[in-house]
């Protein structure tokens, strides 16, 4: 059996680790092992120990950066670093991240938030249970939280 880690921050204004494990129940079982920390920066961390003590097999880290300059670069950051804790432990993370200025009002963001916590849910579930079908996707222009916008057209 699989194990899962999810890594997610209070400083999000959606419970997208709780979007994220419901859509992972109902798509495959798992051992399925949580870590809520503050903010975007502390997801690297995170996501690193949940690989190193908890074994999990992939990690998919929510966070949602706010919409201040200052927010972006923090999300950058915390983009590097998830990116490093990757590297260094031979395990993919996917990061999840909804920028607070990515919706048009709070009905779009948390709308949002759930969609694409929930669509990489599924591909968290996809890379470990069923890679033929991300293969399958290749190249159909999928979004996470916003409508697919297809294939590039020659």
């Amino acid at each position: 059996m699989a194990t899962i880690g999810v890594a997610d921050t209070t400083f999000a204004r959606f419970n997208m680790g709780k979007a994220a494990i419901d859509e992972i129940q109902k798509n495959i079982s798992a051992r399925i092992v949580r870590s809520t920390v503050p903010g975007v920066k502390d997801l690297p961390v995170a996501a690193k120990k949940l690989i190193d003590e908890q074994g999990c097999d992939i990690v998919i880290a929510l966070g949602m950066p706010g919409s201040k300059e200052q927010d972006k670069i923090c999300a950058h950051e915390a983009s590097t670093g998830i990116i490093q804790a990757q590297l260094m432990t031979n395990t993919h993370i996917i990061e999840v991240f909804v920028h607070e200025d990515e919706a048009k009002d709070e009905n779009e963001l948390a709308f949002l938030m759930e969609q694409r916590s929930r669509e990489h849910a599924l591909n968290v579930v996809k890379m470990i249970s069923q890679p033929e079908k991300l293969i399958k996707e290749a190249g159909t222009g999928q979004r996470q939280g916003f409508k697919d916008v297809g294939p590039a057209r020659i």
